[in-house]
């Protein structure tokens, strides 16, 4: 970290239950010359990968249905989002990160993914990278039914639907998850559907 605009950084934990909260203090100099100082929070959970399965002979892709609390407490009235599998890095590279996550979450056990983009997922809070990959399936693929890993207790439902449905569901407001829509919206400017 070498940005010479910030100095006298101060962090302050504030939670560790599941992931890091730090409240930030520092002086940060204006582009007009002037220093201020500034307090942010900043929420560490690490970096994670994401996966948009397709099946260009169907024409589908793979997307799950679960619980994410924080979009009922804003509104969300079950609180259910549909998205893309993803999961933390933890200790894996991004590659073995997503093909566990897809096995464990989806059932398919994919060889070959391809990475498309890596991006910040909030960067006004979040420290999160993700790592963003597209990989085809097919149904031989499925070693499990998929539904998360029980000792995370995930309740993860497993959603095959037509490309077509599921834009039309983006579209509709009914895909809100933006690691999804990014994923989608690639899939649909890079034609990856046609031969």
């Amino acid at each position: 970290m070498s940005n010479t605009r910030i100095k006298n950084l101060k962090k302050e934990l504030l939670s560790h239950h599941r992931y890091t909260l730090n409240k930030l203090t520092f002086d940060y100099q204006l582009n007009n010359g002037e220093w201020v100082t500034q307090i942010r929070e900043c929420y560490d959970r690490g970096n994670g990968a994401v996966i948009l399965l397709y099946n260009k002979e169907k024409q589908t892709v793979v997307l799950t249905r679960q619980l994410r609390i924080p979009t009922y407490m804003n509104g969300n009235s079950e609180g259910l989002l549909i998205e893309a599998c993803a999961g933390l890095l933890d200790d894996d590279n991004p590659e073995d990160c997503i093909k566990k996550e897809t096995e464990e979450e989806t059932g398919y056990r994919i060889n070959h993914v391809k990475k498309v983009l890596e991006a910040y997922s909030s960067p006004g809070t979040l420290t999160e990278i993700l790592h963003y990959f597209i990989a085809e399936y097919s149904s031989d693929m499925r070693v499990n039914k998929g539904g998360g890993a029980k000792n995370e207790t995930e309740d993860i439902e497993v959603l095959e639907m037509p490309f077509k449905e599921a834009i039309e569901l983006m579209k509709r407001g009914e895909i809100k998850d933006l690691k999804t829509v990014c994923l989608l919206q690639y899939a649909q400017i890079n034609n990856i559907f046609k031969n």
